[in-house]
């Protein structure tokens, strides 16, 4: 397709992740929380039935236009699939209270990974499989996976005593049994959602990030697993985008030599910096601030920083505007309809 040719959201989010200026900046957003508070449906009943689900973003995307859809649920789905006790409230995202393992030795006592049977991610894949019959190839569906293997890891043991353990030479043989447990956790998330027909995967990996690890841990115990999912998708023939919150601009550049094809990076993190050493190699998503600027801020403030970011990446085809992370239910809609009027302008 000429570049000049007008592009529907599939096509449009397909060409930023090869490299090819689309007709016009792609939008994909992290929004499922605000879709299910606007389709007037609680977090329960979003987690609880596909259909519903589906429904939300489908009318989400009738409301803002937008070219590609995160299908998003929680960041414990994949914890409970494998054992971890987790909390379901009414109106929030599912949650972990607590680590499934006492100890790093517990890790040789596990069962077999399987999480195909799992209630919460049949769920997940289903809405996916509903999204991609309605959508077909006109727009574009991102199926996240939850939990990369160094970010499972901590809820399986919990993060305060994940990260201590790490700090002992004697824990990292029983620390890397536990993440090659989880690799396969996670990647038997991404075959599940490749089946169920999504056009991209992706993990979230923020507790490995400079916000909560050093970059020393992140190299060491969640690089080289992130690589290997990253292996995986394309071994599966899908791009695979990578998310870490907080500020990453210390560890960037092993972020795109995990091979991912795109990074969604946090409002923290610094663009012009991203801008750099991303520019060619891998393609930016993100990063307004979800809760300053889009929940809090006004229509003007939503559109200034809109069109900073675009500006900032106008040279480069390697570019799609989100968030930086989820965004608030409580996001005034005129303040999504300013960030797309901003990107479309």
């Amino acid at each position: 397709m000429l570049q000049n040719e007008a592009m529907n959201g599939f096509q449009r989010i397909v060409a930023a992740l090869e490299g090819v200026f689309p007709d016009r900046t792609p939008v994909m957003l992290h929004n499922f929380m605000m879709a299910a508070r606007e389709a007037g449906v609680s977090m329960r009943q979003y987690r609880e039935s596909p259909e519903t689900i589906a429904g939300c973003f489908i009318q989400a995307v009738e409301k803002y236009q937008y070219d590609g859809i995160l299908v998003d649920v929680d960041t414990a789905t994949l914890a409970g699939a494998v054992g971890v006790p987790v909390d379901f409230p009414e109106d929030a995202p599912a949650r972990c209270g607590q680590g499934l393992l006492a100890s790093l030795q517990e890790v040789d006592d596990l069962p077999p990974v399987d999480v195909s049977g799992y209630r919460g991610v049949e769920v997940w894949l289903e809405a996916v499989r509903i999204l991609r019959k309605h959508f077909g190839n006109e727009l574009f569906i991102r199926g996240n996976c939850d939990q990369a293997p160094f970010s499972l890891a901590s809820l399986m043991r919990s993060p305060p005593e994940w990260l201590m353990d790490l700090m002992a030479e004697e824990n990292h043989q029983p620390a890397r049994r536990l993440l090659d447990y989880c690799t396969e956790a996670a990647r038997q998330f991404l075959e599940l959602m490749a089946a169920a027909g999504a056009h991209m995967v992706s993990n979230g990996d923020s507790p490995a990030g400079p916000d909560l690890s050093s970059p020393t841990l992140y190299r060491k115990f969640a690089f080289p697993y992130e690589k290997r999912i990253v292996e995986f998708a394309h071994r599966l023939g899908l791009p695979y985008m990578l998310h870490i919150c907080g500020k990453t601009n210390l560890i960037l550049p092993e972020m795109v030599a995990t091979g991912a094809d795109a990074l969604e990076l946090d409002h923290k993190t610094d663009m012009r910096l991203a801008h750099d050493i991303l520019k060619d190699r891998a393609t930016f998503v993100g990063n307004i601030d979800p809760n300053a600027v889009l929940a809090l801020g006004t229509p003007r403030l939503v559109e200034e920083k809109t069109r900073a970011l675009c500006a900032t990446f106008s040279d480069t085809p390697r570019f799609i505007l989100n968030a930086g992370c989820a965004i608030p239910a409580t996001t005034p809609p005129e303040n999504l309809r300013a960030m797309m009027r901003a990107a479309r302008g």
